[in-house]
């Protein structure tokens, strides 16, 4: 073990004498408070607050990933060419002992510049709100929303199989399918056209959702319904009424009342987010929640909420440190992956090469989605042939 820990501080003081990690280092120390003050979002508190957590932790990642590639990748190869490993051998050091002690080094030295740029970023974030002139409507709506960690829940999905067959059958009788379409293609488009009738309530009509194991930490905690409407003719102001009852509606068809059920009145921005603070009390004990939207005669047009983000119900999960210390940690996942991949190369590649090699993954890991999304428009046979080779692989990545 002292033959490991020798080699790792070696490789720190190593790193520590290349420019490009100083170069990296004064980037970080310079930028990330800059960012506190520059960053603006969306003019609110919680704006510049997501987006400063947001773009900092990728550029401390980006910046570290990059970091680790060229620290891994030259300790090893700077040896090789410069026949210091020859001096090294010579000694009592076995080769596992070499490359887990530069592996050791430089997973050090990540975790350390890790620890200290995620804590100046916690720390400005901790203090921004207090250097804005901020509203109290602010302040609360960036505690409830960005430094309380919620758990979200979506309705589930009306099966329409049965629907959509129907409807397709009968444009097959009319004569009405549209010619060198596939069926496939048409079942889907059919599919989604009936999916968005069912979250479609006409002037007078109500729409109900239900959910089940809907568990409050805090249960002196309010939960939050979020919503954004869609319409199909715009009203005059562009606002929507609505009646929203929210809680267990199974205790009127029992006749015995044990949680209270909210009304709420509403007027609201079409297609704009928005949120109901609902007491949790609302929440029966064993997790169920009833969510009933009613469009209102003061309407003159549907109200749809969209398949994808009309509605969800939102509760407090856990906070926001719980948050950034995961996400902290995904960071260092991947650090530790992009170093082990530098060492290994550096083996048996040389320095450029290796460096090429580690960048070409490390750059296909941070775009996999695009890469996973580009096969679905390739041909099926070559779609998959990808699907059971290259996919995979890509989904290792991290």
């Amino acid at each position: 073990m002292h033959t490991i820990w020798a080699v790792a501080t070696n490789t720190i003081k190593q790193a520590l004498r290349m420019k490009v990690a100083v170069v990296f280092i004064i980037l970080l120390v310079i930028l990330l408070p800059a960012m506190g003050s520059v960053m603006t979002g969306d003019g609110t508190i919680k704006g510049r607050l997501q987006t400063f957590v947001s773009y900092g932790l990728s550029l401390t990642g980006f910046l570290l990933c990059l970091l680790t590639i060229a620290v891994s990748v030259y300790s090893m190869t700077s040896d090789l060419e410069q026949k210091q490993i020859y001096t090294v051998l010579t000694k009592p050091v076995h080769r596992f002992q070499l490359i887990l002690g530069k592996l050791l080094g430089v997973v050090l030295l990540d975790v350390v510049l890790l620890v200290l740029f995620s804590a100046v970023i916690y720390a400005v974030t901790i203090y921004m709100p207090r250097f804005f002139d901020a509203s109290e409507a602010e302040l609360v709506r960036a505690e409830n929303e960005f430094f309380t960690a919620r758990a979200s829940l979506t309705p589930a999905e009306e099966d329409v199989t049965k629907e959509v067959e129907l409807a397709y059958e009968k444009l097959e009788r009319a004569g009405q399918l549209p010619p060198g379409v596939p069926r496939s293609k048409i079942i889907s488009q059919l599919t989604s056209q009936k999916k968005l009738q069912k979250r479609a309530a006409v002037v007078g009509q109500e729409l109900a959702w239900e959910f089940n194991n809907v568990k409050l930490i805090e249960p002196a905690r309010s939960l939050f319904v979020r919503f954004k409407y869609s319409v199909s003719v715009n009203p005059p102001d562009s606002q929507v009424f609505g009646r929203w009852d929210i809680g267990d509606y199974r205790q009127l068809e029992y006749g015995k009342i044990e949680t209270p059920i909210y009304r709420f009145d509403r007027k609201d921005p079409a297609r704009t987010f928005c949120e109901i603070e609902v007491p949790a009390d609302a929440v029966a004990k064993d997790g169920y929640l009833a969510v009933r939207f009613l469009n209102v005669p003061l309407n003159s047009t549907v109200v749809i909420f969209p398949p994808k983000d009309g509605l969800e119900v939102l509760y407090k999960a856990d906070t926001f440190t719980a948050n950034f210390i995961r996400a902290v940690f995904l960071i260092l996942f991947r650090l530790i992956f992009l170093a082990v991949l530098g060492i290994l190369a550096s083996t048996f590649l040389s320095f450029p090469v290796a460096i090429l090699l580690c960048l070409v993954i490390f750059f296909t890991g941070s775009i996999s989605g695009f890469i996973l999304e580009s096969f679905s428009f390739l041909g099926e046979g070559i779609s998959g042939f990808y699907s059971y080779t290259v996919e995979p692989i890509i989904k290792l990545l991290p």
